[in-house]
């Protein structure tokens, strides 16, 4: 029997959604862009990196002619390949919104066909009796923030108050979502993560999809660091996903990363907490030598968003994919016959664009794995089309919605 691995590079969009200008997006790639700064010399770093993006495996993976395929163009001084290994396409996203659950559940066959709750971009973000519920069954005295904002920067501006005061910091974005910042020592772990317990239970009436704990150390603004004990609260998909599909046929799932989070544990079996890309990648390398047949292992790579499409860090996204290109061969390395591997992402986060949110984009498609032909697949109509492809490798029963590609 098969195994199958699932990778989400968080925020890899390659542009070209069908419904971007819905969402103020219209002209954002993040795949594009990065390598036009990158060709155009913006993007060098002394140390860092420097001259056009260079990504010769998912190049030969077909990446730049999915980039063609979803927004016209090939990505600006890259090399192309003489040779594409495996399938290679594009899929537009039916979900609502531009989030990480909906990009998500989506790729895991459950588009999002509902409204998410929002909280409006203005001085006071969170409804007053949301704020007075925090504080009387958080049992803290009061919050700080209460507005849209980046969560590095807010951290900077209001951790040294927040270590004084021991009012948590609490503020969202253009996401549903609504996230907690607060120190680890001062305010205390555990604290926050009940607290952000409590949270979760609050705005459930309000179609809130994330509640994020955020921990941070230091003890100055120009010390604060967040850490790698970042916990997302969810709400659980509306309907079973490929992975309660796959627990229920007996197969184990593990989540590597945030993957347990975003689907509120549902048809998860194995969870792995690691920290950073590199990170990360061993996290995944292992649970690929533990795999046994019929198992999936889908990852979640945060960096590319998390710290480098929202802070609109060019050198340093573009170097995050130099070294996640680099870390590819160790994947080949641990395929077995009959081995499927897909590299995807869950929406766009162009460091190029204004503002410092998700970007609506389409998301390539690069499926592998020993005796897999090359084949352009073209442009899917929903990312649900990469989990019915991996039900099907796993012979595991078909969803609602999407067709395999295989």
């Amino acid at each position: 029997m098969a195994r199958a691995f699932l990778f989400v590079l968080d925020s890899f969009g390659v542009g070209g959604a069908r419904d971007a200008d819905a969402y103020d997006d219209l002209g954002s790639n993040t795949l594009g862009h990065i390598a036009e700064f990158c060709a155009a010399g913006i993007a060098d770093c002394a140390g860092l990196r420097e001259g056009p993006l260079k990504l010769p495996n998912m190049s030969s993976l077909g990446l730049l002619e999915i980039a063609r395929l979803a927004s016209g163009d090939y990505p600006a001084g890259m090399h192309r390949p003489d040779r594409i290994f495996g399938l290679h396409g594009a899929a537009n996203e039916v979900s609502r919104g531009k989030d990480t659950p909906s990009g998500h559940w989506e790729i895991a066959g459950t588009p999002v066909m509902f409204d998410w709750g929002y909280f409006p971009d203005k001085t006071d973000a969170f409804p007053p009796e949301l704020v007075e519920a925090i504080c009387s069954e958080g049992n803290v005295p009061g919050i700080l923030g209460n507005c849209h904002a980046s969560g590095t920067d807010i951290i900077a501006q209001l951790g040294e108050e927040h270590i004084r005061t021991g009012k948590p910091i609490c503020y969202t974005s253009s996401d549903s979502v609504l996230q907690i910042a607060a120190h680890e020592v001062h305010f205390g772990l555990e604290r926050l993560l009940d607290l952000c317990q409590t949270v979760r239970r609050l705005v459930d009436p309000l179609n809130i999809g994330r509640v994020i704990a955020r921990p941070f150390i230091g003890e100055t603004a120009a010390e604060f660091e967040r850490t790698g004990n970042r916990r997302d609260f969810s709400i659980p998909p509306p309907e079973p996903t490929l992975l309660n599909r796959a627990v229920d046929a007996g197969r184990t799932v593990h989540a590597i990363g945030k993957i347990g989070d975003i689907f509120a544990h549902q048809g998860i079996s194995r969870v792995v907490k690691a920290n950073g890309n590199a990170a990360l990648m061993a996290a995944t390398l292992e649970a690929m030598d533990l795999a046994a047949d019929g198992d999936l292992v889908f990852t979640n790579f945060v960096d590319f968003d998390q710290l480098y499409g929202h802070r609109r860090d060019v050198p340093g996204y573009a170097a995050a994919l130099e070294a996640f290109d680099l870390m590819l061969p160790e994947i080949h390395r641990r395929l077995r016959p009959g081995d499927l591997v897909i590299l995807t992402a869950d929406h766009g986060c162009d460091p190029t664009w204004r503002g410092t949110d998700h970007t609506r984009e389409r998301v390539p498609i690069m499926a592998f794995g020993p005796g897999i032909r090359s084949r352009d697949i073209g442009l899917r109509p929903t990312f649900a089309d990469i989990g019915e492809t991996i039900a099907a490798h796993l012979t595991l029963p078909a969803g609602s919605h999407g067709w395999s590609f295989l």
